[in-house]
């Protein structure tokens, strides 16, 4: 959770200004994470920081995509947290993590004032005399030197406080990329161990929000509804489904399960659900007959009335980013993070996407920033200029984007600018490509009708 929110407002806000330390400060301390437990010495904070950070190298060694990740959202937690440091604490924590740069004393300090000053841009005069100045050896401080913001001193670099945490940041990354590299040797034998393997398998792609299991709308949604609601509140992941479903009448098991469980979390019965499944599928080369025996006995089964009788849940967004990737032929998955971009690209503008809202995605899927991209997308679709909330699953999209759209949560609207459009529905998309009829921007309204009350409850 931390560190989702450390990468949320990282991609939100310009690391290091006073509105990112201020956001990341109220949310850290919401949660009440120990981000001063070195300034306020408190043992027992520190100790569950330490033993949470092992858990997740454990959870997030297990593929290059998951330490990439991981390593970046610890390089900007600590980052946040060393600049937080008082110029004592900072000599306190080289100690403890066996860092021997010693401070330069004052005497050398005011020798070397106006060589300080013109080394170091971005530091005033006041500055420098405030801030203290470590002996740094030369390999050690190779960035900074490269971009001459350092003065060199007998074969050490005098580096300011405020730029500690460079050379602080690259040394920890080495040694917690080695580190997850041996981690991830070790993983077989502690897999092993039956009461680490589950946790360890849903940790690193793990949900802790609402399951969307049970809805208090089950059976007020109509199947006529559907196409409407696919255009104007679908998840694009969603959304894709359910075109690919419309044109070709049939979907491999991944597209069933991950659209199938998305419906019954927005409130399809079971009988809503075998219709619709049947309706669909016996347009294509099923028939009905064959339908019923190989095709209704796995709905059931989602439904838990089938073999265990388990209720299964709606897939959360890190369970469709991390498992189950598509393949040829396939349509389910996260198109953020299993397309490729181009064809993404098409189908934004498919979807009359503005090109710069489309050049905004495409910018936060490089960085594979996949929910924030879906988050942008909502954004855009949704003429809003910030959601206020993280998205993490395709229903909580579908339930925000229905509270919203009957005035049930009021969000900051975007100024118009030049060239940007809303998603509207397009005719290509609501309809069945060769049978269905052409549902109309008012006809979709009126669909909704009824859904209103529902959504605009907390």
């Amino acid at each position: 959770m931390v560190l989702k929110i450390v990468e949320n407002l990282g991609v939100k806000y310009l690391k290091g200004t006073d509105e990112y330390k201020s956001k990341l400060e109220h949310e850290l301390r919401k949660l009440k994470f120990p981000y001063k437990a070195l300034a306020e010495d408190d043992y027992d904070a520190r100790r569950k920081d330490h033993i949470s950070h092992f858990i997740l190298r454990l959870a997030y060694c297990q593929s290059e995509d998951l330490r990439r990740w991981f390593i970046q959202q610890e390089m900007d937690l600590f980052r946040y947290r060393f600049n937080e440091l008082s110029d004592p604490l900072v000599q306190q924590f080289l100690e403890y993590v066996n860092l021997l740069y010693e401070p330069i004393s004052k005497d050398v300090k005011k020798r070397l004032k106006d060589e300080l000053f013109m080394s170091t841009p971005g530091l005033s005069a006041e500055k420098v005399e405030e801030q203290s100045f470590y002996k740094i050896p030369l390999q050690d401080a190779q960035d900074l030197i490269r971009v001459r913001r350092v003065l060199l001193n007998y074969g050490f670099a005098l580096v300011p406080h405020q730029d500690m945490v460079v050379i602080i940041l690259n040394n920890y990354r080495t040694k917690l990329s080695k580190a997850l590299a041996l981690t991830a040797r070790s993983l077989p034998a502690v897999q092993s161990d039956e009461r680490l393997q589950p946790l360890l398998n849903h940790l690193s792609h793990s949900y802790i929000g609402p399951d969307y299991s049970a809805q208090k709308n089950t059976g007020k949604i109509s199947l006529e509804q559907i196409d409407a609601l696919s255009v104007k509140s679908y998840p694009i992941c969603m959304r894709q489904l359910h075109k690919a479903l419309r044109e070709n009448h049939h979907l491999r098991h991944g597209g069933r399960m991950q659209y199938g469980l998305f419906l019954k979390g927005i409130g399809l019965t079971l009988e809503q659900a075998l219709e619709f499944w049947r309706s669909e599928f016996i347009r294509g080369k099923i028939d009905a007959d064959k339908f019923d025996k190989g095709y209704a006995y796995s709905i059931r089964h989602n439904y838990g009335k089938e073999g265990k009788r388990t209720d299964y849940t709606p897939f959360s967004c890190m369970k469709i980013i991390l498992s189950n990737p598509p393949s040829q032929g396939d349509y389910h998955g996260c198109p953020f993070r299993h397309s490729d971009p181009e064809l993404l690209k098409q189908k934004l503008q498919s979807y009359k996407i503005s090109s710069t809202g489309i050049s905004q995605i495409l910018e936060l899927v490089k960085g594979m920033h996949y929910q924030l991209a879906c988050q942008k997308y909502f954004e855009l679709t949704h003429d809003v200029d910030d959601i206020g909330f993280p998205l993490n699953h395709p229903n909580q999209y579908f339930v925000e984007s229905q509270k919203l759209l009957s005035g049930g949560r009021e969000l900051k609207k975007e100024m118009s600018h030049p060239g940007s459009s809303q998603l509207k529905p397009t005719s290509q998309e609501s309809i069945n490509s060769s049978s269905a009829t052409t549902t109309s921007n008012n006809e979709a309204d009126t669909e909704l009708e009824g859904l209103d009350e529902y959504f605009a409850e907390d």
